[in-house]
Order: structure tokens, then C-alpha cells, then sequence
């Protein structure tokens, strides 16, 4: 009967954890549909901000911007964007490990680059493998505003038009569907294929004072929108694989519950018989 009490044990332990990964998972699925439309009502306006960004830079008379012109890489930064929690799959692991490869194949040591780190998940892998991390943001909403991540993007831009580095990468999940998500490395500094976003597009533009001085206030802008929406993608992303991780998790549990349940109720079953075989046994021995 002690087999039985565990079996019984194991079975409610299980069920108890399929309730809580099944309310992960709804969860999960109401934020997943609110930041996938947060990130394509996001789409349209960093076309057209890339339209006039590019039509400007096409029409200014001086093109040397430093974020528009290649310079010799003496350094690289890095901004990765990970989640503040576990519990969805592979999101994290997938993306840190990519730009871990990355860092080793392109770099020979550690003063060649460094790392702009979104998420405590992010942040905390690096820091403990002893990586470069310049800075980071952690304890994001669910649903975070442009204000959540405009210090570290504003750094992070900043920094290469400072001339601290030479280049900027972002690395984050790409949402492609609710089952699939995609490590996705984006330059974002210096601005070297801007082109419009939209096929077809020849707008005309005048500039007041000048489209020099407009690019001056509207490239720092545009970089850190890009930012900006890689984020709004990763959250989409993130809510996604957490909820079909849960699914998983759900799925898995229900099937082990069956097993448990089935071998309960063998055992059940073969502790009766067994019973009722020492009591005949019993009987017959006192005729």
C-alpha cells in the first residue's frame, strides 16, 4: 500500500503542476496577441520614418554623417535582447548562445567589443561568463513604452557617434508565428544601406533649415526607433514561446497523469486480488 500512497502522491503532485502551467499558458496567450499587435502597429510607422529618413539623406548636400558613412572597426558593440524570466523554451538559450559564437569568431579579446544587455536573463548569463557588459535594463513590462528603454538606446547610439565603437548589432527573436521565432542579427550602426522601405516611393521633400540639420536630430532618432521596435518584436517572441512552452509542459503533465493513473489502478487492482486470494486461501485452510 506504501507504493500506492506514493503513486497517489505523484499523481496529485502532477495534476497540481498542470493546473499552474495551464494558467501560464492563457496568460501567455493574451499578452502574446496584445505585443504581436503592438509590434505590427509598429511596423508602418518605422517604414516611413525610414522614407524620410532616406529621402532626406539622398537630397542633403553633405552625405559624411557619421551615421551614414563606414569607418575602420576597432570595436563593435553588441545589444542583445532576452527576457527578465525564464519558463519559454528555447527563447533565451537560442539567442545567447548565437551571439556567444559570434563573440568568439569575430573577436580575439575582450577589448574589441562590448555588450549592451536588455533582460536579466541577458544580463546575468554574461556577467557570470565574464563578458565585456557595458550596461543594462532589467524589470521591462509586459508591454514596454519607448520611455522603459530610452536611456540604454540613447547610450548605445550615443556611444558610436562619440566614436567609441565602430559599429552596432542588434541581436533578438524575430516573430515570424506563434509556434516559430527566428535569432535575428540587425546593423544598426552606421547606416549604410538606407534605403525607402517601401517600393516605388519618390517623395518630395523641402527642408527647413536645411537637410544637414535635420539629419543631425532625425538619424539618432531613427536608430534608436530600430531599437525600439526589436523589442516590441522580442516581447511578442517572448510571450509566444513562453506560451507554447507551457502548452508543452501542459501536454506532458496530462500524459503522465494517464500513466500514473494506469499503474495506480494496476496496482489497486493487483493488492484486491492478492487480498481476496489470502482470504479464500484462509478459509479453505479452516474446512
Amino acid at each position: 500500500m506504501a507504493n500506492l500512497r506514493e503513486i497517489k502522491t505523484r499523481i496529485t503532485s502532477t495534476k497540481k503542476t498542470s493546473q499552474m502551467t495551464k494558467a501560464m499558458q492563457m496568460v501567455s496567450a493574451s499578452k502574446s496577441k496584445r505585443a504581436e499587435s503592438n509590434a505590427k502597429k509598429y511596423v508602418p510607422y518605422m517604414e516611413k520614418v525610414q522614407d524620410v529618413v532616406a529621402a532626406i539623406a539622398s537630397g542633403a548636400t553633405d552625405a559624411s554623417h557619421p551615421m551614414l558613412v563606414s569607418r575602420p572597426v576597432k570595436k563593435t558593440a553588441y545589444l542583445v535582447i532576452g527576457s527578465d524570466r525564464g519558463l519559454a523554451g528555447a527563447y533565451n538559450s537560442s539567442i545567447l548562445r548565437q551571439l556567444e559564437r559570434t563573440l568568439k569568431e569575430r573577436h580575439k579579446s575582450q577589448d574589441e567589443y562590448v555588450i549592451f544587455a536588455v533582460g536579466r536573463v541577458a544580463r546575468d548569463y554574461f556577467v557570470k561568463r565574464e563578458f565585456n557588459v557595458l550596461d543594462s535594463v532589467v524589470g521591462l513590462p509586459d508591454q514596454p513604452s519607448f520611455s522603459d528603454v530610452k536611456q540604454i538606446a540613447r547610450k548605445a547610439v550615443g556611444m558610436f557617434a562619440d566614436g567609441t565603437y565602430d559599429e552596432l548589432y542588434m541581436y533578438y527573436n524575430h516573430f515570424v508565428s506563434v509556434i516559430s521565432q527566428e535569432v535575428t542579427e540587425k546593423k544598426v550602426l552606421p547606416i549604410t544601406d538606407l534605403a525607402p522601405a517601401s517600393e516605388g516611393v519618390s517623395a518630395s521633400y523641402e527642408f527647413e533649415p536645411s537637410g544637414d540639420a535635420i539629419l543631425e536630430v532625425l538619424l539618432p532618432q531613427y536608430a534608436e526607433s530600430l531599437i525600439y521596435g526589436a523589442l516590441l518584436d522580442g516581447k511578442a517572441s517572448e510571450h509566444a514561446a513562453r506560451m507554447t512552452a507551457m502548452k508543452t509542459a501542459t501536454d506532458n503533465a496530462n500524459d503522465i497523469v494517464r500513466d500514473l493513473s494506469l499503474v495506480y489502478n494496476r496496482a489497486r487492482q493487483a493488492a484486491i486480488t492478492q487480498e481476496i486470494t489470502e482470504i479464500v486461501g484462509g478459509a479453505a485452510a479452516l474446512e
